[in-house]
């Protein structure tokens, strides 16, 4: 709709158009320069999409600022001098964030690490979101992506982003949409948000979809009919524990199969509560607070087995008194100690960081406070250095105590007490 070289004005600045970088299904997305040759984007609805309302949608997000710089957020309203056509201008993703469905197809393979973060990232940021009285409306794997490095999220098509209980043309996607949705029984919502997140999650944790079991196999045309039936009249839990007439079929649907048996129980049992009593009341959904508590703890529950594979620790098994086998080699796991803070739980391997979050509870990872370290000298000898502004105090073998400073370290050993300043931490092996 626009040629390279126009020149768009709005109250902030002008912008010239350099190239068409896509399209979908409300408009095309452009490169845009501004006069200090700052790259941007720009989203230019097709006409029948440019109202009034949606010029007011976003006229408030763009008052409103974004949830957080995770967002790619409408930061300037582009329109063309007769007011009949416009756009938003909004930052540029960088090449190194990467589509959801690339995930699914297996052209990408983040470790379990990475997608632990990611689902972390996307329920961290939905609450920012959410905390604000924003309904997303279109929670999917097609409005977000990724760093498959390290698994930091950017959250895309924010446009449609509204005040909660305000009457909006799109209800989501197929597949993803809650039940009363589906069924014509109510209008988006944060409760109706909640449902599409477990589903996301449910998606890149097990690489399937959390309704499509026997019953989707049976179908042979998934045309609208089909899909009402599945997630909207019947929706059945592949793996309800009460309900066994939607299992996944093995040939078919190997991904449920097999990754629902990776992850530990506690992660197995939210995921049931989603969709099980969070199918049916929108009241029993699973809320971002848990999902952010549930999956930090997945991400220190990674364990190694001695092929190098990552695994997940899981309490339940060693209450039952039942090894930890390796999903790759079937070998059996030699565990590694593990430091107890309070009810979090870190599995202290040769890749393990303690941020704030783990002395606090507070979700915050980016101030590395201390580090699994290896004897310099001696293999099999590991300890934990600090790598905080704070002496730590600890109780030695013999009952001394003794204090280490910032940048030393403690030798590992079951039984370890570590006062971390006003924490306590104890290592069990």
């Amino acid at each position: 709709m626009l040629e390279t070289g126009t020149l768009l004005k709005s109250a902030k600045d002008q912008w010239r158009v350099e190239r068409l970088l896509g399209s979908g299904g409300q408009g095309e997305v452009y490169l845009v320069t501004n006069g200090t040759q700052k790259h941007a984007a720009l989203k230019w609805y097709y006409p029948h999409f440019a109202n009034p309302a949606q010029r007011d949608r976003l006229q408030d997000l763009i008052a409103r600022g974004a949830p957080s710089r995770n967002f790619i957020w409408p930061l300037d309203l582009v329109e063309t001098p007769d007011g009949s056509t416009f756009g938003y201008v909004m930052p540029l993703l960088e090449p190194r964030f990467k589509s959801p469905v690339e995930l699914m197809k297996g052209t990408i393979n983040p470790s379990f690490r990475v997608i632990c973060t990611i689902c972390f990232e996307l329920a961290y940021h939905y609450q920012q979101l959410h905390s604000q009285g924003l309904t997303y409306y279109d929670i999917s794997l097609n409005n977000f992506a990724f760093d498959p490095n390290i698994g930091e999220v950017r959250i895309m098509d924010n446009d449609n982003a509204c005040p909660a209980g305000m009457q909006v043309s799109v209800h989501g996607t197929p597949g993803f949409m809650a039940p009363e949705i589906v069924r014509g029984e109510a209008t988006p919502s944060i409760e109706t948000d909640l449902h599409s997140l477990a589903v996301l999650l449910f998606h890149l944790l097990f690489i399937s979809h959390p309704l499509n079991g026997e019953q989707e196999y049976r179908i042979h045309c998934l045309d609208m009919a089909a899909m009402q039936q599945l997630y909207g009249t019947n929706p059945i839990f592949i793996f309800d524990p009460n309900n066994d007439s939607n299992r996944p079929v093995p040939g078919y649907h190997d991904n449920a199969l097999i990754y629902w048996k990776i992850y530990p129980q506690f992660i197995r049992d939210l995921f049931t509560q989603a969709f099980t009593n969070g199918l049916k009341d929108p009241n029993e959904r699973v809320r971002e607070p848990e999902w952010k508590r549930a999956l930090a703890r997945l991400r220190d529950s990674i364990i190694f087995s001695a092929d190098g594979s990552e695994n997940f620790y899981d309490l339940e098994l060693l209450r039952q008194g039942k090894p930890h086998i390796c999903w790759h080699s079937k070998q059996e796991i030699t565990l590694p100690p593990r430091l107890k803070i309070d009810d979090r739980i870190v599995m202290l391997t040769h890749v393990t960081t303690l941020s704030e979050h783990h002395l606090r509870g507070n979700f915050e990872f980016d101030k590395v406070v201390g580090r699994v370290v290896q004897h310099p000298t001696q293999r099999g000898i590991w300890g934990l250095r600090n790598e905080s502004e704070q002496p730590w105090y600890f109780t030695d073998q013999d009952r001394t105590l003794r204090e280490v400073p910032p940048g030393k370290s403690v030798t590992l050993f079951n039984g370890l007490t570590i006062n971390f300043g006003g924490v306590t931490g104890e290592v069990r092996s």
